[in-house]
């Protein structure tokens, strides 16, 4: 039906992959690019030992500097894709949209965009602005993406914003609950947890670029209009998941607060939740405390090296986490609003089992329940049925075919009636 190209080539690039592999009828020609071309070599060698080998030769390998728009413009212009499926880092966003508007290509990422370079005066400028304004200090927000929403409407291009889970899943969650179960919503908490073991002393499920700087950043929530921000990993509750047990949580700043907080009518409460263990918290500190979190350049021996990089290259890769990790991922929303004048509550939940992962796709849960959801998101652009022209976050489409997308591809759902509270 169309062609596809996937920019990355970690843990989630590699289980998208295989899940586009395996629906040939919607993707017919694919190009993994990455700057690291053994990277999309072994995910096409993946394909061939998960899907087969005559599915991996409708697959192509590219090196790409995703930071360079011309550089995307030529690969884009001589590969010729429907679609770009973008699994690079969130930096890269907004180059890999401005080639997506000059070669006419619809364009699909999971986390939105933060500046790399935090101490550019022009970005600290319009950031500072933003925190001023909106009162929370997060490097990564929606307003760089959304200003691309005429642009993207005069082009007739689809831009598809947070097809994960978390962005993602959680917010076609609220989308469903709100078509299906409410008249209003009012309260929102989406818990996010790893109920898994990988037996390192510390690593990282997903990029440490992203993963460390979400949760060392201080954390928010959305109460009666306005954002309250408190000091990092501050309020902890526990909760009973089910499947997994009895939990440590902490409250996170999280992307789809924001666009929940403008897409949900009525909402008056949106809070993020996401487990850790004392470990964890403990390695983290101390990484934190002696600089190794930072994002801006350090000089050290006459070389401009980025400390968060530089452990990111220490810590185990993410991708090589699948073999050893046990146990389950649950992730989900408890919604409480209500229906025909009665007060109500749900919890809307996914689990998911780490080595079942493992077996299908040569990954640990943490990729899978990203990978995809940014295959289905894709998937429902490539085959219309979610594609119109402009900017939308995941919870302003029909949830529908999303969510039986979800039960077909490997991340069933539960809905549960007045299930636990957060309190």
């Amino acid at each position: 039906m169309g062609r596809l190209i996937i920019i990355g080539a970690g843990g989630v690039a590699t289980v998208a992959a295989i899940k586009v592999a395996k629906n040939a009828d919607v993707f017919t020609d694919v190009m993994i690019a990455s700057r690291t071309l053994a990277k999309c070599d072994a995910i096409v060698a993946s394909i061939a030992e998960k899907v087969g080998a005559e599915r991996a030769k409708n697959f192509q390998t590219a090196q790409v500097d995703a930071d360079n728009t011309p550089e995307l413009v030529r690969l884009f212009e001589g590969f010729k894709p429907d679609l770009v499926m973008n699994l690079a880092l969130p930096y890269q966003d907004l180059t890999i949209m401005d080639a997506c508007l000059a070669t006419g290509v619809h364009y699909i990422d999971t986390a939105n965009y933060e500046a790399e370079d935090t101490e550019d005066p022009e970005w600290r400028a319009i950031y500072e602005k933003r925190c001023k304004e909106l009162g929370f200090t997060a490097y990564f927000d929606y307003s760089w993406q959304w200003a691309y929403q005429e642009k993207f409407k005069e082009a007739g291009l689809t831009a598809l914003l947070g097809s994960g889970f978390d962005p993602g899943v959680t917010s076609v969650f609220s989308a469903y609950a709100l078509k299906h179960y409410f008249d209003e919503i009012h309260y929102i908490d989406i818990l996010d947890c790893n109920g898994g073991d990988h037996g390192y002393p510390f690593a990282t499920n997903f990029n440490p670029e992203i993963n460390l700087r979400e949760v060392s950043a201080p954390g928010s929530y959305w109460e009666d209009g306005k954002w309250v921000e408190v000091e990092a990993m501050s309020i902890k509750r526990e909760y009973d998941f089910p499947q997994v047990g009895q939990k440590d949580m902490y409250l996170l700043h999280h992307e789809e607060i924001e666009s929940l907080a403008k897409n949900i009518p009525g909402v008056k409460r949106i809070r993020f939740f996401m487990t850790f263990g004392q470990s964890y918290l403990t390695h983290m500190k101390c990484l934190e405390n002696v600089g190794l979190l930072r994002t801006d350049a350090i000089n050290f021996n006459g070389q401009e090296i980025v400390p968060i990089q530089f452990l990111k290259a220490l810590l185990p890769d993410p991708a090589s986490l699948g073999p050893r990790t046990v146990g389950k991922t649950n992730i989900g929303c408890i919604f409480t609003g209500v229906k025909d004048g009665v007060e109500k509550t749900i919890y809307i939940y996914n689990v998911c089992d780490h080595q079942e992962c493992y077996a299908e796709v040569g990954s640990q849960a943490i990729s899978y329940t990203t990978g995809v959801p940014a295959m289905i998101g894709t998937k429902l652009v490539m085959d219309g049925t979610w594609k119109q022209p402009g900017v939308y976050n995941l919870e302003e489409l029909d949830p529908d075919p999303f969510m039986e997308a979800l039960n077909k591809y490997g991340l069933p759902w539960v809905v549960v009636e007045n299930p636990q509270m957060v309190d």
